[in-house]
């Protein structure tokens, strides 16, 4: 029995009872010690202390309690405000998906009225402008165009024109034979010659005189000549009102050739395209391709679509060759974000024929057409468009690595507003060459793709023939814009010789 009082006066007995087993292996003195020092290090804690910290840990938990509930609270009601807020994007997504679907049936309503109109436009242009008619020789059929009554009455205008014109051409002969003699002649008559008009005077009288009075003469002349004058003026009137009804015409013609490629497309019934493009109206086709405009669901803007259909009948490696382009071009164009070079938006397939390039569109047409509708234009309007085109190309020459186009021309200039006096944008990169290190030295990079381009546009190195392919670089681009300043100064394009064997052979060619 061991008693202890603690430092507070009270005192705590314990009992130990021991039975030593025979095999105890040390002293039991030993033991004892060590159990009496024990149970006198554990009376430190008092009652007041294991009360407190009782107290202490019963606030504890009525903390973490309350925080606990806290929390709950604040869990549920933000799952309340997560539930609102799902409810709430649930309807505004319902909302968007009837904005999107409005969208959709209001564009496609007003596409379908543009069509109408631009078919029932060309269908009256028809009889005023022409139109094709087919024409069979031997076997086959060709297309031949048939002018409109706005032609015809303007080749009958001239004509007529032509008609009066020889009348009084020929007026003017019988008038030059009836020409009075010259007042010279007429104030120093020969004695001689005097006596015998007098007498043929008498003889054959007044009304016979082969000669007119000179006043009478030359009333006539001017008679004459004022209408040579007024008929000049209607000729004049006629030719610029043809050169009118020709550019008319031209725009007749392509709106027939679209109308009809649009009749025969498969994506003529305004499908969306990778469950975001709506197709409206068709812009162009070209060898595998069709251009349409297009609205973006998502980000709510036109986009022009291209679509590229594969040739069935090719063989795969062929196929596989023309998309290993088509992605090429699409990752050379999707790096680059200049304002005078048209965007990539995006890239997506539709089947395994199929696929399509997203573009910016551009509301006007290219320079290609406004030349062939205007012939030239004047030198501050060249002047604009080619400083554009040169900002362009300067910005693919610092980017790393460089950019060579390689066709530049005026079909791939795009006019944002259809004039000369606007801005302009660089597209079609599906030729452009990438000037890294691996290709790229000190002469130039190898021309690997001889024969492709646009032959007008490019520089002589690029058709040189010989055992080693031509060193090109993004010369080629400037030269391209020379002969592109050029056809906009003078309406006609530079030619070339044909192809030679060494560069220095074209250096004496003239433009003809």
């Amino acid at each position: 029995e061991i008693q202890s009082e603690s430092s507070q006066g009270k005192s705590f007995s314990f009992s130990l009872v021991c039975k030593p087993s025979i095999s105890t292996s040390f002293p039991l003195s030993i033991s004892l010690l060590n159990v009496c020092d024990f149970l006198c290090s554990q009376t430190d804690l008092t009652v007041l202390k294991l009360a407190a910290l009782e107290s202490n840990k019963n606030l504890d938990l009525e903390k973490k309690e309350g925080r606990i509930d806290d929390l709950l609270r604040a869990n549920c009601d933000l799952r309340r405000q997560i539930d609102e807020q799902q409810k709430l994007l649930e309807k505004y997504k319902e909302r968007l998906n009837k904005c999107i679907t409005m969208s959709k049936k209001l564009l496609i309503e007003k596409s379908t009225q543009e069509k109408q109109a631009c078919r029932e436009k060309s269908m009256q242009d028809r009889l005023r402008l022409g139109h094709f008619t087919t024409v069979r020789h031997g076997a086959s059929f060709t297309e031949q165009w048939t002018d409109g009554y706005a032609f015809q009455n303007l080749v009958k205008q001239q004509e007529s024109i032509n008609q009066q014109r020889e009348d009084i051409e020929r007026q003017r002969k019988l008038l030059a034979k009836r020409k009075p003699p010259s007042a010279s002649n007429s104030q120093t008559p020969n004695a001689n010659s005097e006596p015998k008009q007098r007498k043929t005077k008498a003889v054959n009288g007044a009304e016979n005189d082969p000669f007119l009075k000179p006043t009478e003469y030359h009333e006539q002349e001017e008679i004459f000549k004022l209408r040579l004058g007024h008929l000049k003026k209607e000729e004049a009137e006629i030719q610029a009102e043809l050169e009118r009804l020709e550019r008319v015409r031209n725009l007749h013609i392509r709106e027939l050739k679209r109308i009809n490629n649009e009749d025969s497309s498969q994506f003529k019934d305004h499908p969306t395209l990778n469950e975001r493009y709506l197709l409206l109206h068709l812009l162009g086709r070209g060898g595998f391709s069709e251009v349409y405009k297009a609205f973006d669901l998502i980000e709510q803007r036109y986009a022009a679509v291209k679509i590229h259909q594969l040739n069935k009948n090719w063989r795969e490696e062929k196929k596989e060759n023309y998309h290993k382009h088509a992605c090429r071009e699409y990752r050379i164009h999707k790096q680059l974000d200049h304002p005078r070079i048209v965007k990539l938006y995006d890239y997506f397939s539709l089947d395994t024929d199929t696929f399509c390039t997203v573009l910016e569109y551009c509301e006007g047409n290219d320079l290609d057409f406004y030349l062939k509708q205007h012939k030239l234009m004047s030198e501050k309007e060249a002047r604009s468009i080619v400083m554009q085109i040169v900002n362009a190309l300067r910005y693919l020459n610092e980017i790393k690595p460089p950019i060579i186009h390689y066709d530049l021309k005026p079909g791939n200039i795009l006019l944002v507003d259809g004039t000369a006096c606007g801005e302009i944008k660089i597209t079609d990169f599906g030729l452009s060459k990438i000037m890294d290190d691996d290709n790229y030295g000190v002469d130039g990079m190898d021309l690997t793709s001889q024969g492709a381009g646009t032959y007008w546009y490019l520089p002589p190195e690029c058709f040189v023939v010989g055992k080693e392919p031509p060193k090109i670089s993004n010369k080629v681009d400037v030269w391209s814009v020379g002969v592109i300043f050029f056809q906009c100064l003078y309406g006609r394009k530079v030619t070339l010789p044909l192809p030679v064997s060494s560069p220095t052979d074209n250096l004496h060619w003239l433009p003809k």
